[in-house]
């Protein structure tokens, strides 16, 4: 009988999903996300009559949205990461 008990104890064992190497990219990826938003954000004028063109510079219209995508492919690859897989 008590053979039994320690199988179903071993088979009710819960196990996450993602492991710690899966959150530390997904950390990655967000701080990437935030500081492509932050650095997009901005630029505008407080005339409404005035038009101001530091909206159109490098800042904002290459490197925020380069950093946004590679913070969403961080955050793609974290959660695709199989941290089980053995190399052989």
């Amino acid at each position: 009988m008590k053979k039994n008990n320690s199988t179903t104890e071993e088979s009710s064992k819960k196990e996450f999903i993602f492991q710690k190497k899966n959150y530390i990219f997904m950390a990655i990826g967000l701080v990437f996300l935030t500081l492509g938003f932050v650095l997009m954000s901005g630029g505008g004028s407080d005339d409404p009559n005035v038009f101001n063109p530091e909206i159109y510079n490098f800042r904002r219209i290459r490197l925020a949205p380069t950093l946004v995508l590679i913070g969403l492919g961080i955050e793609v690859y974290a959660i695709l990461l199989n941290p089980h897989k053995k190399k052989n």
